[in-house]
């Protein structure tokens, strides 16, 4: 949040609501709305709650794999190569010319191993919490004692799918004739993430014979891994073009959608206008690294400033209150946040708030958090009360849609507009998008109902970003 801004920390850590914090869901209550909006669907899908991993016992074998120990991170990565190779033996045909060959070569490291031969080129030790796929030699390559297990134990066994997904995407992009040496890594890099989607979908439509992908916990958790690759703000950062980094969160969760919703033509599209276009004209300070700094405080002075910022944003006839104390607005026990439509009043538990706007490091155990995962909770609730004025129902999973959309017409300005006490900076919309996944507040009711999937709840902010006020309320009616 600038003018504080901050250094933002790559996280591969839990999640509260990706394992398993109970947040309350609605009820169907009827309401026709989009298939791409509908907030139990997910891009088309229903969201489904269950069981989510292999179908069967993993491989017996490695043998496919070169420098394997046979333990079961390696049988685990090889089954997911298996599933996903089948989906593109299957599906190349129907987007790109010619065949599909699978990768010609499978490498596993272990990084701490001083006796590991390098591979494309690199030394074994720059590949910790890594994979990689070397296009010049067909060579797909993991670190197995550190990058999957770590990503198996905080966001699931699809999270290895969802890892070799995206390195095999670059095998896929190479094929195809998607990218070539000149090829900004900002493209391909999301284009990979963008053929990791079409796969999921695949998985989550029941059509894998090897494993099974609920749209809800078990994708969020795909989802959050994506994030924790984002690429961090750093200093060398500065030193590079940012048509070389990978993508911010929001930049690399909608080429995965874009996958996952619209199918393999749509990453044979990306271009770097294609990724401005989705990035709706927001300021290129938002994408693209800049130098680090601090949080604003979660205090009662930052709150009054934002509480001004959305007054200015949304100039209602009657601005909320916002009460710090809880006075005559109390919240449930652990809710950081909350609205009350008869005293239309803004109410915050200040302590939990300051927990999630702390910034996250790795001992805190949360995805990525800091200043604009707090604020971007109270917007929401502040939003309500736009809705209120407005006359529409606040309790349902459409109130619960447009609660997010109307938090990203928020942000948007707050990106834009110059003059207002609070606005947006470097990693911030990260924040927020992370807040999104992780408590789902923002795209909750007034009773904090949580619409269920954190992939149509992104869905719905997004749309706020690229639109407006109005866009929400005829989006979600």
């Amino acid at each position: 949040m600038r003018p504080q801004l901050r250094w933002l920390k790559v996280v591969v850590v839990a999640l509260c609501v990706l394992t398993g914090t109970a947040c309350a869901q609605y009820a169907l209550d009827g309401r026709a709305v989009s298939m791409r909006y509908d907030p139990f669907r997910v891009a088309g899908l229903p969201a489904t709650d269950g069981p989510s991993g292999p179908r069967g016992p993993l491989p017996e074998s490695t043998d496919r794999v070169q420098n394997s120990d046979g333990g079961v991170i390696d049988r685990a990565a090889l089954l997911a190569i298996e599933d996903i190779e089948d989906f593109w033996a299957r599906h190349y045909a129907e987007t790109f010319a010619g065949g599909f060959a699978p990768v010609q070569t499978l490498i596993s490291i272990d990084p701490s191993d001083p006796g590991t031969a390098p591979v494309c080129g690199a030394e074994a030790a720059m590949l910790k919490y890594n994979a990689a796929y070397c296009r010049t030699r067909d060579i797909m390559v993991w670190d197995r004692e550190f990058l999957l297990p770590v990503a198996q134990k905080f966001f699931g066994d699809m999270s290895v799918n969802g890892l070799m997904a995206h390195e095999y995407g670059h095998a896929v992009q190479l094929q195809a004739r998607l990218v070539d040496a000149d090829t900004p890594t900002l493209v391909s890099e999301q284009q990979a993430d963008c053929l990791a989607g079409t796969y999921l979908r695949w998985v989550a439509e029941g059509s894998s014979e090897r494993y099974t992908l609920n749209t809800t916990g078990a994708l969020d958790r795909v989802i959050a891994g994506a994030i924790a690759m984002r690429d961090p703000i750093s200093l060398f950062n500065l030193l590079s073009s940012p048509t070389d980094a990978h993508g911010t969160a929001l930049d690399r969760v909608s080429a995965l959608q874009q996958g996952f919703d619209v199918g393999a033509d749509a990453c044979a599209a990306m271009t770097l206008d294609e990724i401005e276009h989705r990035r709706g004209g927001l300021p290129s300070l938002l994408f693209h690294s800049g130098i680090p700094g601090s949080d604003a405080p979660i205090d009662e002075s930052t709150l009054g400033s934002l509480m001004d910022t959305l007054d200015a944003v949304f100039t209602p006839a009657a601005p909320p209150v916002l009460s710090v104390d809880q006075t005559g607005c109390p919240l449930p026990e652990g809710l950081p946040a909350g609205y009350c439509p008869d005293t239309n009043t803004v109410s915050v538990n200040l302590g939990l708030l300051q927990q999630i706007g702390t910034p996250a490091d790795e001992s805190e155990q949360v995805l990525l958090q800091g200043d604009n995962t707090a604020l971007s909770a109270v917007a929401s609730r502040y939003v309500l009360a736009v809705q209120q004025e407005r006359g529409v129902d606040l309790r349902s999973g459409v109130a619960g849609m447009r609660t997010a959309c109307l938090t990203g017409v928020a942000q948007r300005e707050m990106a834009q507009r110059s003059g207002l006490p609070l606005t947006l900076g470097t990693g911030d919309l990260d924040e927020a998008v992370s807040g999104i996944l992780t408590n789902g507040l923002v795209a909750s009711d007034v009773d904090a109902g949580v619409v269920p999937s954190g992939f149509t709840r992104i869905s719905a902010f997004r749309s706020g970003l690229l639109g407006d006020a109005d866009d929400c309320f005829r989006r979600f009616p």
